[in-house]
């Protein structure tokens, strides 16, 4: 689970990597036989009974340096990757973060990722806590911001990710019920399709953090089968 990828003097929230760090992980995926895929591909192949080798990369947010850094250096090590979009900012900035500005991804440039591989997927509307929504504006979150980005991509929108990782059996069951094929969660209690957990990466994540991070989070699977 990734968020922005960018040179930084403050990052409060530790959301961003910095691009030299960012290409070293990829790096030492690709030295050890790894390549990044999108959900939608991961899903895929693991029911296919292909996933060896393969690890999902995702990227929250829809931030502008997904497609001027990260697609780049992805694209140069042929790995793929999910963007999951809040679809009410898209061309504006993360007003719902109390950190420094960031600008998010144009209509262009969501285009642009789609065109050369990326997965596009939803992150609501408005990435607000999901809980805290009545039933209306939850389904206005779910079933509006993956309609909005299935006209800029023309193509279909099937992933989910909860803002924050906030999410409740009532919100898990509202998108398997909004018709999306999967949803990412950070820590989820029930762990699913509609609420696979995740991996936070960040800028201190050298070689032997994320050696331990990868066999901590195949432990934790095995655990849950």
């Amino acid at each position: 689970m990734y968020h922005s990828v960018d040179h930084f003097d403050e990052d409060p929230h530790l959301v961003t990597v910095s691009p030299a760090r960012f290409g070293r992980q990829m790096a030492w995926m690709r030295a050890r036989g790894l390549r990044g895929v999108g959900m939608r591909e991961l899903l895929d192949a693991h029911a296919a009974g292909r996933s060896r080798g393969l690890v999902g990369l995702t990227f929250d947010d829809g931030y502008a340096d997904f497609a001027t850094r990260a697609v780049p250096a992805l694209v140069r090590y042929g790995f793929g990757a999910t963007v999951f979009v809040v679809s009410g900012r898209i061309g504006t900035y993360n007003a719902w973060d109390d950190g420094p500005r960031k600008p998010l991804m144009t209509a262009e440039q969501i285009r642009a990722v789609a065109d050369v591989g990326m997965e596009v997927a939803s992150h609501g509307r408005h990435h607000v806590s999901l809980p805290e929504t009545d039933d209306t504006e939850l389904r206005e979150e779910l079933e509006e911001s993956r309609a909005v980005l299935e006209d800029l991509v023309e193509g279909p929108v099937t992933g989910f990710a909860y803002p924050y990782g906030h999410a409740t059996a009532r919100e898990v069951e509202a998108v398997r019920a909004a018709g999306y094929d999967y949803a990412c969660d950070i820590r989820p209690e029930e762990p699913g399709r509609h609420a696979l957990p995740r991996t936070y990466v960040g800028d201190r994540d050298g070689p032997l953090r994320l050696r331990v991070k990868l066999v901590r989070h195949e432990l934790r699977r095995r655990s849950r089968v």
